[in-house]
């Protein structure tokens, strides 16, 4: 018996919600569980490279939400189109794994696994102190990006099944 079809789209939210502002990813993630389209695989991940490529391969379109270091204000959220250009490794060298988002991204665009449309969306952390909540600007921050991604998600799906 074949296995049932991957819904196209996945939203990952990847983390520890016991490091502080790592859990950011998460945190958009179980935002999305109730406002989600139909369709739309949600899911948690802990960062780690090998378990991030499996949960991508085959799918259409993937959205990753994930805690970063830039310099810039905490709770400040960038957009990058991992599909059309390698993430800048140096963001998210915040991962607890001793590989992460950025390799997985890399070794699954280099094995030809990576979905052609793989946004990423990393919120910028200020505290990783174990056992610490997330900070208020990235909470604050989660909740608009779970917002603004149901919205987004929505108009997917519309021009898709139109």
């Amino acid at each position: 018996m074949a296995e049932p079809a991957l819904p196209a789209v996945l939203v990952l939210g990847i983390g520890n919600p016991g490091r502080g502002d790592d859990g950011a990813g998460r945190a958009v993630a179980r935002a999305l569980l109730s406002a989600a389209p139909a369709g739309v695989d949600i899911a948690e991940a802990d960062g780690e490279a090998t378990a991030l490529m499996e949960r991508i391969e085959g799918r259409q379109r993937v959205v990753i939400v994930d805690a970063c270091v830039t310099g810039a204000a905490a709770g400040a959220i960038r957009r990058f189109d991992a599909g059309e250009a390698p993430l800048p490794a140096s963001a998210f060298e915040v991962s607890s794994h001793g590989l992460g988002l950025h390799h997985a991204i890399e070794m699954a665009r280099a094995l030809g696994s990576l979905p052609r449309q793989c946004l990423v969306y990393a919120i910028e952390g200020a505290s990783f102190e174990i056992g610490a909540p997330l900070s208020p600007a990235v909470a604050a921050a989660a909740a608009k990006l779970a917002t603004d991604l149901a919205g987004e998600l929505e108009q997917w799906r519309e021009a898709n099944h139109a």
